[in-house]
């Protein structure tokens, strides 16, 4: 199955065809009143801890280690995906985030996660293990009995 799953600044204008418009900072943008956004939730959790947040813009960490510890944080707690995964089960997801570059924001790393996570659950990135696992599929006429 395929999922539309796209990134936008929150300070873009809505569109009818976003679909469901989940906020997933951990902080309020500036500026912005909730009834202005139509949103269709302010998601949390699926965001970077405020630590591992807090470390990036103090300059403690570097981008390539937010992007290991993020994939750690998501890995670690599956859980925070359901929401947006149900979301996008259901239409178009727009992700919403007030990162000024949103493809050097972590926005990108979580689509990516979240359609990781909705192939594995429908079973498209299962591939048997070995060969034998496609024992099922040969055909007796194909097979020389000599």
């Amino acid at each position: 199955m395929s999922y539309e799953i796209v990134l936008k600044r929150i300070y873009s204008p809505s569109e009818p065809t976003d679909g469901a418009r989940v906020l997933v900072d951990r902080l309020w943008p500036r500026g912005k009143r909730r009834e202005s956004l139509k949103l269709t939730d302010w998601y949390r959790d699926a965001s970077p801890s405020t630590i591992l947040r807090r470390q990036l813009h103090e300059g403690e960490i570097s981008p390539a280690v937010f992007t290991v510890r993020y994939r750690g944080e998501l890995r670690d707690h599956p859980e925070c995906l359901i929401p947006l995964m149900r979301y996008a089960r259901q239409g178009k997801l727009t992700l919403l985030s007030a990162a000024r570059n949103l493809e050097d924001s972590y926005l990108p790393l979580l689509q990516q996660t979240l359609l990781e996570a909705l192939r594995q659950e429908d079973g498209e990135d299962l591939e048997p293990a070995s060969p034998p696992c496609f024992a099922h599929r040969i055909d007796d006429s194909s097979v020389d009995h000599s």
